[in-house]
């Protein structure tokens, strides 16, 4: 029987997470493995490759999807089994027995031939369909200006694997088939079917508003019993309405319109990916911050840290931590007066601490509580949501995750007061983009994107 590329690209990851664990070994202690402490926690990283990889998506087809989400997913899933490897670790009281330097050339070197492959493997495949090998051919549904969008995005997008090989436009012009040298193009739908099946067409896309219900049945009646892939590309007044996924709900399907963007699996996978990223950087920033909680102390009389009230996800109220940056103060019941450049009531200690962001560093003690995410929407304080949650657009749908330690706002600069409307509408905007389009690429991308830009910014102060 014939080896699947699902089966070859487990066999290869193993291999390299074998031979990652032998050249490091060479590199650290100029041998190979052979400690039984090395050899068992190598062991149980093969293992939890086989049954981690294909939880994180490593093995779905990357046929169509960005490489970032292909490197995002591989990253995510080893920096797992690399943890998962470390508790056991722990857990039989072996962690000593482990060299850690040779542990972190492992996981670099690992980590890096991982994504290397895969890089790898998608320019050899790009080159082989720029040639027209291992495509998959699409017939087109469309209607008028969208479908003939979707098949010049197909015709741009040649690496991914999909042809355009025809055409099906009620609406068609007479001049339709000379601006198409190549591809067939069908103003009845008999002639289509018969050309799709003739073809050896792989795929059938609908490029139809979901207005066209007649067009659609009649596509999915037509091509029932035939072993085509049908997909549904709706206009863009169709994703603002099926912009949600499909779920089960009381044995029958449903399509969210709104609701979490998060399926259960994904919050299972977000939540363990953000106490593990917080215990490690509580850990390795524990001198730091002991430093600074022993400089907040001596700065002004008042506690180390300063506590407040916001709303997380589902609008449940937690108290969130920060390290205090201001003399000891009351407020008027019901009212919260931002902080502003030049404001007296920030120490020198605390302007340099909201400059860099250090204030924030408590919050990984929320994360591990579980009331907020690494990464997520900012959350404001109770009084500012009382303010525009009835005027701001959107601003409540914030609610529908877990506020974060940073977020898509704040790498695009989005930070600071909001003495404008304007300004958390624009916010807001940017909360909504992350909310619909979240994937563990795009955190990734904004965890990077945080450490290399940097916590400094001339908003935050």
């Amino acid at each position: 029987m014939a080896a699947t590329p699902g089966s070859l690209a487990r066999i290869l990851d193993m291999t390299l997470v074998l031979a990652g664990a032998q050249l490091a070994s060479q590199i650290r202690l100029d041998t190979f493995v052979h400690a039984p402490s090395d050899a068992v926690l190598v062991a149980f990283s093969e293992a939890c490759v086989l049954t981690l990889f294909p939880a994180f998506g490593v093995y779905q087809s990357s046929r169509g999807r960005s490489m970032t989400i292909v490197v995002g997913r591989i990253t995510l899933a080893w920096f797992s089994v690399q943890v998962c490897g470390l508790v056991l670790m722990f857990s039989l009281h072996a962690s000593g027995a482990i060299s850690r330097l040779w542990f972190l050339y492992w996981s670099a070197l690992t980590g890096g031939a991982l994504i290397l492959s895969r890089l790898a493997v998608a320019i050899a495949l790009a080159r082989v369909r720029n040639a027209g090998h291992n495509v998959r051919r699409v017939a087109v549904v469309g209607s008028a200006e969208h479908g003939r969008e979707v098949v010049c995005r197909i015709d741009a997008s040649a690496t991914s694997g999909f042809r355009a090989v025809s055409l099906f436009d009620p609406s068609a012009g007479a001049g339709a088939q000379a601006g198409n040298p190549g591809r067939a193009i069908f103003t009845e739908f008999g002639p289509f079917a018969e050309h799709v099946r003739s073809t050896s067409v792989h795929e059938l896309w609908l490029a139809l508003p979901i207005s066209q219900e007649s067009t659609i049945m009649r596509c999915l009646k037509e091509f029932h019993d035939d072993l085509l892939n049908i997909r549904l590309i709706p206009d863009r007044c169709g994703l603002e309405i099926l912009n949600g996924a499909m779920v089960d709900l009381i044995g029958v399907p449903a399509i969210n319109l709104v609701a979490s963007p998060l399926s259960p699996r994904a919050l299972v996978q977000k939540a363990i990916f953000d106490r593990v990223f917080a215990a490690i950087a509580i850990i390795a920033l524990a001198p730091l911050l002991l430093v600074i909680a022993v400089t907040v102390k001596l700065s002004s009389p008042g506690p180390v840290l300063f506590t407040q009230m916001r709303k997380g996800a589902d609008a449940r109220v937690f108290r969130i931590y920060k390290f205090r940056t201001m003399r000891s103060h009351g407020e008027a019941p019901g009212q919260l007066r931002q902080a502003t450049r030049c404001d007296g009531r920030i120490t020198k200690v605390g302007a340099f601490l909201r400059r860099t962001s250090l204030d924030e560093l408590p919050q990984f003690f929320n994360v591990l509580r579980g009331d907020m995410s690494v990464v997520g929407p900012r959350p404001h304080a109770l009084e500012h949501d009382d303010l525009y949650g009835p005027i701001v657009s959107g601003y409540r749908q914030r609610y529908r995750m877990k506020p974060g330690i940073t977020g898509w706002a704040q790498v695009n600069g989005l930070r600071g007061e909001t003495d404008r409307i304007e300004k958390m509408q624009r916010r807001v905007e940017f909360d909504i983009y992350y909310l619909r389009n979240w994937s563990f690429g795009l955190d990734l991308r904004i965890i990077g994107a945080t450490l290399v830009k940097g916590f400094i910014h001339p908003n935050a102060y």
